[in-house]
């Protein structure tokens, strides 16, 4: 896609974000909301469009000297579809994220993804097969600065035996591979070579709703990875959690887990990880005008380098949005990571047992037109500090956000 055409598409999505759709949640039973936006037949539908930035970053590559900045521009365009047919129900999602950069046409990406998933009630069980695919180049995580292409496609399935009124046994499986472009590079190393590689996961959970809002589950896992051009970073891990969810209509939303994970590299030469893990993402509403925000995580991360070939990831995350008065409202963010790295046994590392930090932090203000509608200004800054120098950044990002159907 060529620059002006890419000019073209974003400009072409605005125009269609004029006409917003409306917020929704998930209903029960698989079907769509009540205020779903529009109905064909069997077929219902609702459109989406974020302007999600459009503004400066003073460090486009996150680099640790010289820092590059642009002019960037984010449009994310999606579409929710639920689908009757019979008894069941298909849900599906279609999302693209148009980025653009006014100097650096390499940065410039069509961030596609996708998603089905088809609820099957059967009585006393239910079948829920799933499948995903995306095209990205959004960076891979916290380590990678690289916006590297690559495609991730997972497939699966739930089967939910409810034996008891409130009281289910679940399982699950799924299948998920991660294929890098054959020229995506960071820092020298092909990621097509060291990180391609294709996971399986299975699991068992025991379910039980002690509210009609509140779920209580505990689950044990086991999840095989296989490299598919470097065996050597193949692993196998057991994990056993427990957990709570929280429907969408309950006060407190979200769900929150926590478990023990044994973490199990093949190679002779690399040091597993026996310890906790993490999962949480809650939210909370107080007197309608306050929203508290809490997410954390602590889990294993595969790393580009040959000789760090993984790091434990642990993380905690906040905002709190307040509204001040009338349509206005203010938000405060922030967020700390912790990489802490394993070393290959007897590779030369210059910087053993590394430990890197990065923080996010971040204020928006904003104004609401209507109940769909936001339109903020919005300031963050980002950073990692690291033993390695050329490893360290920091970089502002601050620009305007509208955003359609936001569900705030």
């Amino acid at each position: 896609m060529t620059s002006d055409q890419q000019l073209k598409t974003l400009v072409l999505a605005l125009i269609v974000a004029v006409a917003p759709a409306s917020a929704f949640a998930q209903s029960s039973g698989g079907g769509p909301p009540a205020n779903v936006r529009m109905r064909i037949g069997p077929l219902f539908i609702n459109p989406t469009i974020a302007l999600s930035n459009a503004g400066q970053d003073t460090n486009v590559f996150n680099e640790a000297t010289n820092a590059k900045t642009d002019f960037t521009v984010t449009v994310t365009p999606g579409t929710d579809l639920w689908l009757r047919f019979g008894p069941t129900w298909f849900q599906g999602n279609i999302s693209e994220d148009l980025v653009w950069y006014q100097k650096f046409a390499s940065e410039r990406s069509a961030n596609n993804s996708y998603s089905l998933k088809w609820l099957v009630p059967l009585n006393r069980v239910t079948l829920t097969p799933t499948w995903s695919y995306a095209n990205t180049r959004a960076r891979p995580g916290f380590e990678i600065d690289a916006r590297a292409e690559r495609t991730e496609m997972a497939y699966g399935g739930t089967i939910e035996l409810r034996f008891l009124s409130k009281t289910s046994v679940i399982a699950e499986a799924t299948r998920q591979t991660t294929d890098f472009a054959a020229a995506a590079e960071f820092l020298g190393v092909n990621l097509h070579d060291e990180l391609n590689r294709t996971g399986t996961t299975e699991s068992v959970s025991l379910a039980h709703r002690i509210t009609p809002l509140t779920t209580l589950a505990a689950t044990g896992s086991m999840s095989q990875d296989r490299f598919k051009f470097d065996p050597r970073r193949n692993s196998d891990s057991r994990t056993v959690s427990g957990g709570v969810r929280f429907d969408p209509a309950a006060l407190i939303k979200g769900s929150a887990k926590i478990g023990y994970d044994d973490f199990r590299p093949a190679s002779a030469d690399v040091p597993g990880y026996k310890g906790s893990m993490v999962a949480v993402d809650l939210s909370y509403v107080f007197l309608g005008v306050t929203k508290l925000a809490f997410t954390a995580t602590r889990d294993v991360q595969y790393s580009y380098d040959i000789n760090q070939p993984y790091y434990v990831q642990t993380g905690t995350g906040g905002s709190i949005s307040q509204q001040l008065f009338g349509p206005l409202d203010v938000v405060v963010r922030g967020a700390l990571r912790r990489l802490e790295y394993r070393d290959r046994v007897g590779a030369v590392i210059p910087v053993a047992e590394r430990v890197d930090h990065q923080q996010t932090y971040g204020a928006g203000i904003g104004y609401h037109l209507g109940r769909d509608t936001r339109i903020g200004v919005n300031v963050d800054q980002s950073n990692r500090q690291s033993a390695v120098s050329f490893r360290r950044y920091k970089g502002w990002q601050y620009g305007v956000a509208v955003t359609y159907a936001s569900g705030s």
